[in-house]
């Protein structure tokens, strides 16, 4: 099967925390009141096989232990949430696409959930061998992860849907004046910080970044008037645009970025897991996945460990 060519991401997750960076909380604490929760009950997983060539890609010691410890952050879908409060079971993009790697390469994964901005960190001790939650690749991040891509994603903002004063979003300079929120420990707080020095060249009053720990905190403020944008991933956004009780719109794209496993510099998981995921795009399981989850424009040709972060031209 040919691969799929990378293009604009459609619907995903729910609000704030989702990606690029994303982060943990309640399990529903991102759902509108009134939208629906239910995930999509398709099994896409259930017929994957492991690859024994693939297989003896990974270590000896993992082949003969047969799991891994993956550290998931759970917080909106469709990358990884539960879908009702009282649901034990994590569902979404991210679960599924793990599953199947795990299936692929004939190992058991023992899911833990970890709040998003525990899980690096985490991997570095040794804790965990792998991490899922909608880890962009950045440069910063590289230095001591490692990743290896599943999908493409990116950055985005969105406003109340009686906004009238702010369109596309296509610099920060627009930003000034305004409360931004965005996820703790996400690329989009990285994003905001960094670049805050846009506004006092520009001759206007600086952006203010407020930082959320749940998705919930995010979006009751903006519906509430404390902060004027949210800044999360493409796929959440446009989600939570699609929910009328949400009573938010979308702006745009501003930044694109791949997303990956994420493994603890020099894994020796990184090869297996490449190969894994190339082998469900081809075979045809990663277009199912995506499909059930609405993302099948944030396809990537093909999985690639470390690429190079795609820095914005724009201010």
């Amino acid at each position: 099967m040919r691969r799929r060519t990378a293009a604009a991401v459609t619907s995903i997750a729910l609000p704030l925390l989702a990606l690029t960076g994303c982060g943990s909380g309640d399990p529903a604490a991102g759902q509108p009141a009134g939208a629906a929760s239910a995930a999509p009950s398709a099994d896409v997983v259930g017929k994957v096989r492991e690859d024994p060539a693939l297989a003896k890609l990974l270590p000896a010691e993992v082949r003969e232990r047969g799991t891994l410890r993956l550290a998931s952050s759970v917080g909106a879908p469709p990358s990884a949430f539960h879908p009702s409060a009282d649901s034990d079971e994590p569902a979404g993009q991210d679960i599924d696409i793990a599953d199947a790697v795990g299936r692929v390469l004939g190992v058991k994964l023992e899911r833990q959930e970890a709040s998003f901005e525990a899980i690096l960190p985490a991997l570095e001790s040794g804790k965990f061998d792998v991490g899922t939650g909608n880890f962009g690749v950045t440069e910063e991040r590289l230095r001591t992860i490692d990743f290896v891509t599943y999908i493409n994603d990116g950055q985005g903002f969105s406003v109340r849907k009686d906004e009238r004063d702010l369109k596309k979003v296509t610099s920060l300079v627009q930003l000034c004046g305004k409360a931004v929120g965005v996820g703790a420990g996400t690329t989009f707080e990285t994003t905001l910080e960094e670049r805050k020095g846009v506004c006092a060249e520009a001759g206007k009053k600086p952006y203010e970044v407020k930082v959320y720990s749940e998705n919930a905190a995010a979006l009751t403020s903006l519906q509430q008037r404390r902060i004027d944008v949210i800044m999360s991933t493409i796929n959440g956004l446009r989600y939570q645009a699609a929910q009328p009780a949400a009573g938010v719109k979308f702006l745009g794209e501003f930044q694109r970025l791949d997303v990956g496993f994420a493994l603890k510099k020099g894994s020796p998981l990184a090869k297996a897991f490449r190969a894994a995921v190339n082998k469900l795009i081809d075979d045809g399981t990663y277009d199912r996945i995506l499909k059930k989850w609405g993302t099948e424009k944030s396809a990537l040709t093909e999985s690639r460990i470390n690429p190079p972060e795609v820095k914005a031209e724009k201010p």
